[in-house]
């Protein structure tokens, strides 16, 4: 049984969707009024990066999740359960992008002998990734 889950905001997936619906409308527009090349490949990129997005919020529902035994990360083409001692470090990163601090929760994780690095943002989890780590961090095994 699940314990804790986060996954994007319904209502930001949903908004996703419709700018996507936008962008493609206006891609058509463009594309049947021959208009120039530019505006046509800057419409079409919107819309494939708004739908991309918007799919990602839709299908890698909930985009990481806590159980008794792991946890579970999941993306647009793959699940990914991983038991608890394989988390190898969990830890928030911050950054300074235009003017503002953002909050990165990095997964270092131990998959089948590789290491691999999950990085979740505010957008991926509908949570501060603050509040998020300190969850996880309880669940980790202690290293000695």
């Amino acid at each position: 049984m699940c314990e804790h889950r986060w996954a994007p905001a319904r209502g930001l997936v949903a908004l996703g969707w419709v700018l996507a619906g936008a962008a493609l409308a206006w891609f058509l527009v463009l594309l049947l009024g021959a208009a120039d090349p530019a505006g046509r490949l800057i419409a079409g990129v919107a819309a494939l990066g708004l739908g991309y997005a918007s799919l990602v919020g839709t299908v890698a529902r909930p985009r990481l999740a806590l159980h008794a035994h792991g946890l579970v990360v999941r993306s647009l083409t793959r699940t990914r359960s991983v038991d608890w001692p394989a988390v190898q470090r969990v830890r928030v990163l911050r950054t300074r992008r235009f003017g503002r601090e953002t909050s990165l929760l990095e997964l270092d994780l131990l998959v089948g002998g590789e290491e691999r690095l999950v990085v979740l943002g505010r957008l991926d989890l509908g949570a501060d990734p603050e509040d998020v780590a300190e969850v996880v961090r309880p669940y980790l095994p202690s290293r000695s």
